[in-house]
């Protein structure tokens, strides 16, 4: 998921050389001391190069990844080197991460693109023999790479959207959509909003876009009933931006009662909002990312419901991809029904709603950016 923050980029190399755990995944026989180029098919014993080149290091989301892929360069004798765009949207510092691998001979790249402009360069990478895996935001279009690793963000905000529809019973729905961007079309942004939409039982209407449902109307989720859509609001993805987007909406309707948000920090920023203007007691505020913070508000009750993903298991098994190919490995493929393969999400809340499936918050603490 992309969230705006901003930071300082940070690259690092990690070298592990580790013959029996390559061993015990029973990959390649060929023994060598060298380190492993995108030209060749590594040996059992070469290290076998991989960068991951993530948005931001100052999100903790990406961090996790991080972390994950780091753990597993330690299993695969994978030589990792790590870099980060400076902010949310930086794609030049990526394109110079992506040709820095290349020009090391990695294997491959594992990246969570900052936008279509890194495109070009991941066309380069593939030509020159590097196995790209996309992980957490699928390229447009999602051929870019060789395959992508991501939350079904559609399904997740499905998740919310029926808990919500669930939980209202048959109470008129007031909702406030707090997205991401006004001023770009990016995939996670209207999965997740339109997802949330059918949930509820409400036609999202132009599937390319968001706001394009009927301001007012029925849903259908739960027991079902009127609602109103008072507006959507680019929050960046970020607290601040969630605090303002919220008090834009209540302006133009002091009767909210729902608020959609694309993440939990806008999320965060919605309910100071909500409190500063005494309503947050009688609103439901529901989001996506099922981070450790974020799953300490649904505990608080600051949120109502989240659906949990899991970039710890995309960066573990991008990383177990790579590393298996460069020895001979299968491709993975991608999930049934999907450009993608699915990590998963599952819904978290300390109120049940019927029929919808859900874990809960002291459940969703074990395992919030994890391998689950």
């Amino acid at each position: 998921m992309t969230h705006s923050t901003t930071g300082t980029r940070r690259t690092r190399t990690v070298v592990v050389a580790a013959f029996a755990a390559v061993a015990a995944l029973g990959l390649g026989a060929c023994a060598s001391s060298s380190a492993a180029g995108s030209g060749s098919t590594a040996g059992a014993n070469e290290t076998v190069g991989v960068s991951l080149i993530v948005k931001t290091t100052t999100n903790p989301f990406f961090v996790a990844m991080e972390d994950a892929a780091q753990a597993d360069a330690q299993k695969a004798n994978v030589k990792l080197t790590l870099a980060a765009g400076k902010k949310d949207g930086d794609t030049d510092t990526q394109i110079q991460a992506i040709e820095n691998a290349i020009s090391r001979g990695d294997k491959g790249i594992l990246i969570t693109p900052n936008g279509p402009a890194v495109n070009n360069e991941i066309a380069k990478a593939r030509k020159a023999g590097l196995y790209v895996i996309a992980l957490d935001t699928p390229p447009d279009p999602a051929d870019t790479v060789d395959i992508t690793f991501a939350t079904d963000n559609y399904a997740a905000g499905q998740s919310i959207g029926k808990w919500t529809s669930s939980a209202l019973g048959g109470k008129k729905a007031v909702i406030a959509m707090l997205d991401l961007f006004s001023d770009q079309i990016v995939s996670v942004d209207v999965n997740r909003d339109h997802g949330f939409l059918n949930g509820m039982g409400i036609d999202a209407g132009d599937k390319s876009k968001n706001g394009g449902e009927a301001a007012t109307g029925k849903y259908s989720g739960g027991q079902g009933g009127d609602y109103e859509i008072v507006g959507h609001q680019a929050s960046q993805g970020a607290e601040d931006g969630g605090r303002s987007a919220m008090e834009t909406l209540l302006s133009k309707n002091p009767n909210i009662n729902v608020v959609y948000t694309i993440n939990e920090p806008a999320a965060y920023g919605a309910y100071q909002a909500l409190k500063a203007a005494g309503k947050d007691k009688d609103v439901m505020i529901v989001s996506i990312d099922g981070g450790c913070a974020g799953v300490g508000y649904a505990k608080q009750g600051i949120i109502s419901a989240t659906a949990q993903q899991y970039p710890s298991k995309m960066a573990s098994l991008g990383m177990e991809a790579i590393a298996s190919i460069a020895r001979g490995g299968a491709k993975p493929a991608v999930s049934s029904g999907l450009d993608f393969y699915n990590t998963g999400s599952k819904l978290v809340t300390d109120k049940p709603a019927g029929g919808v499936e859900s874990i809960t918050s002291d459940a969703a603490s074990s395992t919030c950016w994890g391998t689950k």
